[in-house]
């Protein structure tokens, strides 16, 4: 009962195999290879963006910070959630790939709201040379809380960061599972709301690593590759990045793993909330559940073979009924089984 990341699964079998597909003879190095043509014009054509410039690098983090960098300068500040991946989890990867432009964090939950964005940005670049220029506005879609922003929640924050001039990035390294939850195409949730650059996730989604920065507007393409090179993440064996995506590509595999993990996320959901003393804190719609239990219960599931992350206190020293809160992910492989023995044991629990 693995519930601890959608970082923690196997590798799709149509995966591997195109890994070892690509694997034979030679091809040339650094991007060059048959596969990434292919990859590229995939990508276009699912994102509908037949002059977006399409890159590959191996981690998230790799992708947000040198997509940021070439967005802003050193001098500039980024807004985002103090729940923002780039804020909570790459420590300090952004501000050190920018040079040293700072992060701006937008007070409020961890979805960002108009009003805290126009606060943030209104705070900001109004000291002259003695204070930051306004950079970039940054959002995690799905959020590192497990929500998902509306088509239109989007849409209001890109316009809002339009009118101050603003390019938008888009952390998506759980993309896929949130168009799949919006019932939405890639261009609907990224550059038809006004989003500069996206990140298309694949690692959280199954791939063994590796992530597709989209630049819908081509003229920081070059950019990116200096900075992509520079920073020590061009591949020279590249083809095994291609690879990966490839095959994510090929048939809607990306989608359909992602149907997957939602699913079995809603599984999981419909055994929880069968309790009346666990409270679940965030919109099920993709495949994260954050829920609050007593912490004698998250002893019991954890003793039982449940593996997942949980903050609030110690879980082994304080009171049975003390309030822990639990994180559970659900990654495309997770068997029902499994799901269905987590919910068995709530019943004892």
């Amino acid at each position: 009962m693995f519930f601890a990341s959608d970082n923690s699964g196997p590798v799709p079998q149509a995966v591997l195999d195109t890994l070892a597909e690509a694997n034979q003879g030679y091809t040339f190095g650094y991007g060059a290879d048959a596969l990434m043509d292919e990859v590229r014009q995939s990508i276009r054509d699912l994102f509908e963006a037949p002059d977006a410039a399409v890159y590959l690098v191996a981690t998230g983090t790799a992708a947000n910070a040198l997509a940021l960098a070439t967005l802003v300068e050193p001098f500039d500040t980024v807004f985002c959630t103090p729940m923002a991946h780039i804020e909570e989890d790459e420590c300090n990867a952004p501000e050190f790939y920018m040079g040293g432009a700072k992060l701006t964090l937008i007070q409020g939950p961890d979805r960002m709201t108009p009003e805290g964005l126009t606060a943030s940005i209104e705070s900001q670049g109004n000291r002259g040379v003695h204070g930051p220029r306004r950079g970039a506005v940054s959002i995690t879609q799905v959020t590192e809380m497990g929500n998902v922003y509306s088509l239109d929640e989007l849409q209001t924050l890109c316009d809002i960061a339009k009118s101050y001039d603003l390019p938008v990035h888009l952390d998506g390294a759980r993309f896929a599972n949130a168009a799949v939850s919006l019932g939405c195409t890639p261009a609907e949730m990224s550059w038809r709301l006004g989003v500069d650059v996206a990140v298309f996730g694949g690692t959280k989604n199954g791939l063994m690593g590796v992530e597709a920065v989209v630049f819908f507007d081509p003229a920081k393409a070059w950019e990116f590759e200096l900075r992509r090179k520079r920073g020590g993440h061009l591949f020279s064996k590249h083809r095994y990045l291609s690879a990966q995506m490839a095959a994510y590509l090929r048939n809607d595999l990306w989608k359909d793993l992602a149907q997957r993990a939602n699913s079995k996320a809603a599984h999981l959901y419909d055994g929880i909330r069968k309790r009346n003393d666990i409270h679940v804190i965030n919109d099920v719609t993709a495949n994260m559940i954050f829920f609050q239990a007593p912490r004698g219960v998250h002893q019991t599931l954890q003793a039982g073979g449940a593996k997942y992350h949980v903050s609030g206190g110690d879980l082994t020293e304080g009171p049975a009924d003390g309030l822990l809160t639990g994180r559970l992910v659900c990654d495309w492989s997770l068997p029902d089984t499994e799901i269905d023995r987590f919910v068995s044991l709530l019943t004892t629990a």
